[in-house]
């Protein structure tokens, strides 16, 4: 599994700009399908909101990806 670190600037980060800002979706379109498929897990539970403000200390596991948000 290939692992991401990521530093926030600011308190949070929403789901679709995390996944678009590390490339792992191409666009907002393709973000947003990636979540709708139930593909992404936020600390080990499934995320199914867009925009869910992630803030540091959260693990995001999608598509064989793991993202720590620092």
């Amino acid at each position: 599994m290939k692992s991401i670190e990521f530093k926030i600037e600011g308190e949070y980060i929403e789901l679709i700009q995390l996944l678009k800002a590390t490339g792992v979706a191409q666009t907002g379109g393709h973000a947003k399908m990636i979540v709708e498929d139930g593909s992404v897990k936020r600390n080990g539970e499934k995320e199914l909101r867009k925009r869910a403000k992630l803030i540091a200390g959260d693990k995001i596991f999608v598509e064989g990806i793991a993202i720590l948000l620092q």
